[in-house]
């Protein structure tokens, strides 16, 4: 592929991988239909008679910044439409859970490996095949885990080394995988590396991170922000350096630039592989490529974005030679799988990341689908299920069958997708089984996110300061400092804090300074329509392996046909609020009904599951 210049055509660089992802997704935070630049008019325009256009709203280096980042990438993906290879962890379904409120078995009011060993029966017999941890490995907890001291010592408030080893024996007894978290952008500022880097600077551990010198604490050395708030730098005065964190203070980002560092990362990889570990969640990994001399990001972009300097590293100019370097070195040595978590990263990045033939990661987390256009994790609005379908439906149709989906709408960092669908109650129920029905039988690998099964929505915090996630901290305190009211505040919390998702599971003892209201009854109506549709799911590698059509996606409907060597699915959903005409083939039988009977109508979110017989 050419490089991109000002000379190019808007439809050059949209054509590019780069390129497509970064304007779609400057679209997508704009509310702006990908049509406006697709359309032939547009198209056909120059990138340099665009900035004179567009130049001074968007500023003096805004289309330098994104020729610099299109060119970082110039190879087309491969899209291939052989059939799909199989491999375990695409037929899986994936549980995630989140260690710290899972079950707690010793009254301390936190989880532990113990009350994941204790539950493995139950996920057993929910259909589960894998559980993916997040981190359990020994931290100071700034991050919930995400801050690791010592990637080969367990928390000590989550058990011991031993207590992890039953439980790989006790989960594989099981036939299921152990999938752990694997957080290696960045360390605790109290890992053993970064304290030895503290002592000496310029010695080998100082180039394992990223220190600047310091002017006396005068100026920062970049316009990069933390995604918890503040400048993406802590000053050390006794060494008169600065030090890079695109997270908590104490979450220090690594060099990966330095060979010395990838091979002791790699090592410790392979030590948890050795134990029989099946595979890792890659925390960030996107991040990992820094560019040299970490320069400025473009204000424009950071502004849209919402964190400056993201374009420069969230897709850096070694990410793929590093990946390739783990896979190679370490994953592939012992058939592990490998998921990425990837924000930012659209289809065309993610088809590049996971194709078979390059051998970086096996499939990647990507969050477009998580707000509707124009929209932020902090906004306070009703989620539109037709965004969902119209995404979804691109990816099934165009990712290609050398490159496999993760199927999500939960995770711990994020509130759950119910709640922000309807917060009327007399929906919820509808609107889970929905969800449920889409993960379950769309193309890819379902991540289930513990309590999803439980039927759990969102809790309504009563003050912005009920959180104690150092996100939802961070960005109380940057509210507070713009003026915002506390009543705004306590709404924008309510609407995104990732606690929502991090609170003790309702089978867990609570302790009495949890208040009532945080409590919530497991719904058993939706946990049996879990273990109904997984068992469905596994029964027949038609909804793993088999075609996708979408046969009606007019404005609240999605109906969508899986078929392989002769079996056929048809699955009827309604995607709002309004009755709909429901879709009855002929020659087929029900085999999932939301609700108990069979009408001419779909009632508000209703969904059928139809198979051929």
């Amino acid at each position: 592929m050419n490089k991109i210049t000002k000379q190019s055509k808007i439809g050059e660089l949209y054509n590019t991988t780069v390129g497509h992802d970064a304007l779609e997704k400057v679209l997508l935070q704009l509310n702006i239909p990908t049509s406006a630049i697709t359309n032939p008019v547009v198209s056909n325009i120059k990138i340099e008679g665009l900035e004179k256009i567009l130049g001074k709203k968007l500023g003096d280096g805004f289309f330098d910044a994104m020729l610099q980042l299109v060119n970082t990438d110039t190879e087309a993906p491969f899209v291939s439409k052989e059939p799909v290879k199989e491999a375990w962890w695409k037929e899986a379904v994936i549980y995630q859970i989140y260690p710290r409120s899972f079950y707690d078995t010793n009254g301390d009011g936190i989880g532990d490996l113990r009350g994941i060993i204790e539950k493995l029966d139950y996920l057993q017999d929910l259909g589960i095949t894998a559980i993916w941890m997040s981190p359990i490995y020994d931290s100071p907890n700034d991050d919930n885990g995400y801050d690791i001291r010592d990637y080969r010592k367990i928390m000590t408030e989550f058990g011991t080394m031993e207590d992890f080893d039953e439980l790989l024996e006790e989960t594989h007894k099981r036939g299921m995988k152990v999938i752990m978290d694997l957080v290696i952008n960045h360390t605790s500022d109290e890992h053993e590396w970064f304290q030895k880097a503290l002592e000496d600077p310029d010695g080998e551990y100082g180039d394992y991170y990223f220190f600047r010198d310091g002017n006396g604490g005068k100026e920062v050395p970049n316009n990069w922000t933390s995604f918890f708030s503040g400048p993406a730098w802590n000053y050390y005065e006794d060494i008169d350096k600065y030090a890079l964190h695109l997270f908590s203070k104490k979450q220090m980002d690594l060099n990966w630039d330095n060979p010395k560092l990838r091979e002791n990362l790699i090592e410790m990889i392979n030590w948890w592989l050795e134990k029989g570990v099946d595979g890792f969640r890659m925390d960030v990994i996107n991040y990992i490529s820094k560019p040299a001399g970490l320069p400025n990001g473009d204000e424009t972009i950071g502004a849209l974005m919402g964190y400056p300097g993201i374009e420069t590293y969230y897709y850096g100019p070694n990410l793929h030679k590093y990946l390739n370097e783990v896979r190679t070195k370490a994953f592939d040595l012992h058939g592990a799988f490998s998921v990425g978590e990837t924000p930012g990263v659209g289809m065309k990045m993610a088809q590049m990341l996971t194709g078979e033939e390059r051998k970086e990661l096996d499939m990647v987390f990507s969050f477009d689908n998580l707000e509707t256009p124009g929209h932020v994790r902090w906004d306070d609005y009703e989620y539109d299920l037709n965004y969902y379908r119209d995404y979804i439906t691109d990816w099934m149709l165009n990712y290609g069958n050398n490159c496999w989906m993760s199927l999500f709408y939960n995770n711990h960092d994020n509130p759950r997708m119910v709640s922000k669908i309807s917060l009327d109650p007399k929906y919820t129920v509808v609107i889970e089984k929905l969800l449920a029905v889409m993960q379950l039988t769309l193309k890819g690998t379902p991540f289930i996110y513990q309590g999803d099964e439980m039927g759990l929505v969102n809790y309504e915090f009563i003050s912005p300061d009920e959180p104690t996630d150092v996100e939802a901290k961070g960005l109380v305190a940057e509210l507070r400092e713009k003026g915002k009211s506390e009543e705004e505040i306590l709404k924008t919390i309510n609407a995104g804090t990732r606690e929502h998702t991090r609170i003790l599971l309702p089978w867990n003892e609570y302790p009495e300074d949890l208040r009532e209201g945080l409590r919530q009854q497991i719904n058993e109506e939706i946990t049996k329509t879990y273990k109904d549709l997984i068992a469905l799911r596994k029964n027949d590698k038609t909804l793993v392996y088999g075609d996708f059509e979408v046969l009606n996606k007019k404005k609240d409907r999605f109906v969508y046909s899986r078929t392989l060597n002769g079996t056929t699915y048809v699955v009827d959903c309604n995607l709002g609020k309004k009755q709909q005409k429901a879709y009855l083939p002929e020659g087929y039988e029900a085999v999932y009904l939301s609700k108990n009977s069979i009408c001419h109508e779909l009632s508000p979110y209703e969904v059928r599951i139809w198979k051929k017989a």
